[in-house]
């Protein structure tokens, strides 16, 4: 069983967390996810089906290939589908490419809950420029939004030692344009040692109650417990904490470990 009292009063173990690149790691991860599905998507387009469906045609699908791509967090790692005909030229990532350019921290946004399947395709329609069909982008939206989903929903551990709780600022899709909005994230520090993305929601405003209805996300993904929890001054925040995790201590003002850690505007 885990000593409550002696991890918070171990103030050396809670300074020994600043390292970023855990967090840095995760998000190359969460973009290579999304341009493997993305490039799931454009080979469905490509052979006229499924996945899972069968065809009479010649052409199917062929396995994967792992490529590392450049993009401006460091390499990322994709999984990029082939055909039997090798005629599939991805237009995300071409043959012969491995730089992504200035799409990542939109990929990133795609996977905050608050953005509706509309706004993914018109995220994603962005990226690709006019370069493909809106049968194209339909189906590449469905791909992502699929991934997505089962992201934003993954069963969680139910103990976090710390669980940070910030906002940074990623690109979003708003009224026909990019910009600048906060995402919240929870980042929780899990039994082994290792950071994990919680969760990410999109929100206009913070506030206790915004924050209220994260905890609840966290308790019904079945977290039982995070032993002490980071968060910045918010009135009614520690609060609001209490009321869905009853027994996590707060403390003030490391917070920012996740905004140095991700090495993103915040």
């Amino acid at each position: 069983m885990i000593d409550r009292e002696s991890l918070l009063n171990d103030k050396e173990f809670l300074r020994s967390f600043k390292d970023g690149a855990d967090l840095q790691q995760f998000f190359r991860e969460l973009q290579g996810r999304a341009v493997s599905q993305m490039l799931e998507g454009e080979l469905d387009v490509h052979l006229g089906y499924d996945k899972h469906a069968r065809s009479e045609e010649r052409n199917s699908r062929n396995g994967h290939t792992s490529k590392k791509v450049r993009g401006d967090q460091g390499d990322i790692e994709i999984q990029v589908p082939r055909d039997r005909e090798g005629s599939f030229n991805p237009i995300i990532v071409p043959k012969g490419k491995n730089i992504i350019d200035g799409v990542e921290n939109v990929i990133v946004s795609l996977y905050a809950k608050g953005m509706s399947v509309m706004d993914i395709e018109d995220m994603l329609r962005d990226v690709y420029n006019f370069q493909v069909s809106e049968a194209t982008i339909s189906r590449i939206t469905e791909r992502v939004a699929e991934d997505v989903v089962a992201w934003q929903n993954r069963p969680l551990d139910n103990v976090y030692l710390i669980v940070w709780m910030d906002g940074i600022v990623f690109k979003v899709r708003e009224n026909s344009k990019v910009v600048n909005k906060t995402i919240y994230l929870a980042v929780g520090l899990n039994r082994e040692g290792y950071k994990e993305v919680l969760g990410m929601w999109l929100g206009k405003n913070e506030s206790a109650s915004f924050w209220m209805g994260i905890l609840t996300d966290l308790k019904a993904r079945g977290v039982e417990d995070m032993l002490i929890t980071a968060t910045d001054n918010l009135n009614g925040f520690t609060n609001t904490i209490r009321s869905v995790f009853p027994e996590s201590n707060t403390e003030i003002c490391v917070v920012h470990q996740i905004r140095n850690a991700c090495c993103l505007e915040g």
